[in-house]
């Protein structure tokens, strides 16, 4: 990608946000905001979603799940057989010109299950486990932190049939693995499952995955021993101080929530009357299990965690593009071939590269956009080089001056 005709391009001052991923996503040129808690993606930022998405993708096909896309209005029918659409109290709701009420989704148990009623017959129909990555809905009255919580956000939500509670066990233990997995692929590898209230959608508790960060909305009590996992939200916590595991004193800290799974019983398979024939000839009711990630949230959170005061520093699996070239000197033309031969080599070898080409910005501006955007490998191309490239990590001080053919070989190498 040519940097001029990026769009969406850094800014040189931005509006202080009270959290740091909103401001270093919005200077960075990776969101705009429409209105409070409602965001457009743009291209930076959309490639770092899609990156996210599949890497959840990958590890939901691995533990056996399919995707589908459900939609995202539903008709208030089938809220009012859960008796959730009065007592869901983030629940839009939008009327039809033409007649009838709808709600926009924040979640989808409402449409998955009367869907896996229409295939779910037999003991041989189970297990069964359906998830989509699709956009949400709800009405926040105080929307904050900016894709932290918002009133329209992404999210993957899998849901799971089971014909007894050991099965729903069994594949809960391998949903909680294959999000740490997801986590520690994004760059986050210090994930705190907590126990906490199911809230607005589920009697039952559930557990969450959380990232500890000044911007965060949950009030965390955890160990920070090693060898103790022990962590809960606080408002259920009993242990305020001194670890119930290991006798460690306890560290309370903010955190956000990035995943949560919960065990939804029979609660909706009973209200839409969703049977099955068991072995023994007789029908039951399938026990659920839905498991959610936030995924734009999820990309706010890895900024939280990864930036320092020049900016974003992002995973390598996740950065919009694995290298930035600089080039400088661009008027002069040995300059400005070599430049875009090296751009050709890794385009070749299939490095995503951002070439910055732009002849007009001063070389401050261009290391200045180069480290907000947090792309992990700078290279410098300039008179000054030669017939060399000067190259440099983005956390790293030091730099290094290689020629094309070992510049090549690494990117090969670590292909």
């Amino acid at each position: 990608m040519l940097y001029s005709r990026l769009f969406g391009r850094p800014k040189k001052e931005a509006k202080k946000f009270e959290s740091i991923s909103h401001q270093l996503l919005t200077q960075g040129g990776f969101i705009d905001q429409v209105s409070s808690g409602i965001f457009n993606y743009l291209p930076l930022g959309k490639i770092v979603l899609t990156k996210i998405e599949n890497i959840i993708r990958e590890e939901m096909n691995n533990i056996g799940a399919q995707e589908v896309l459900m939609p995202a209005l539903h008709p208030s029918s089938l809220w009012e057989k859960t008796d959730r659409w009065t007592s869901v109290d983030v629940l839009f709701k939008v009327k039809s010109q033409w007649g009838g009420e709808y709600a926009l989704a924040p979640t989808h148990e409402e449409t998955i299950t009367p869907l896996a009623k229409k295939f779910i017959k037999s003991y041989r129909d189970l297990p069964l486990a359906l998830y989509q990555i699709t956009l949400k809905y709800r009405d926040e009255k105080r929307p904050k932190s900016g894709i932290l919580r918002g009133r329209e956000f992404g999210m993957k939500d899998l849901y799971s049939f089971h014909h007894d509670k050991k099965d729903l066990e069994n594949f809960y233990q391998k949903v909680i693995q294959a999000y740490l997995k997801i986590f520690r692929r994004c760059g986050l590898t210090s994930v705190k499952i907590t126990e906490a209230s199911g809230g607005s959608f589920t009697k039952k508790f559930s557990h969450e995955f959380n990232v500890i960060t000044p911007s965060g909305e949950v009030d965390l009590i955890y160990c920070d021993k090693e060898s103790c996992s022990f962590a809960q939200n606080e408002e259920i916590s009993q242990s305020k101080t001194i670890c119930p595991r290991c006798q460690n004193p306890l560290k309370k800290e903010k955190a956000i929530e990035i995943g949560n799974i919960f065990d939804l019983g029979t609660r909706f398979s009973e209200a839409f009357d969703l049977k099955f024939v068991d072995q023994d000839g007789k029908e039951k009711f399938p026990i659920m299990g839905c498991y959610g990630i936030g995924t734009t949230r999820l990309m706010g959170a890895i900024v939280e965690v990864h930036h320092d005061d020049k900016g974003i520093i992002w995973p390598e699996t996740v950065s919009p593009y694995r290298a930035i070239i600089v080039g400088l000197d661009l008027k002069e033309k040995p300059v400005r071939d070599r430049v875009f031969l090296v751009y050709e080599k890794l385009q070749n070898l299939g490095v995503e590269a951002l070439l910055d080409d732009r002849e007009e910005i001063s070389p401050g501006e261009k290391f200045y956009d180069a480290d907000l955007i947090g792309v992990p490998v700078r290279m410098v191309i300039s008179q000054k080089t030669k017939d060399k490239i000067e190259i440099k990590g983005r956390t790293e001080e030091k730099v290094k001056l290689v020629s094309l053919d070992q510049l090549v070989n690494h990117f090969s190498f670590i292909k």
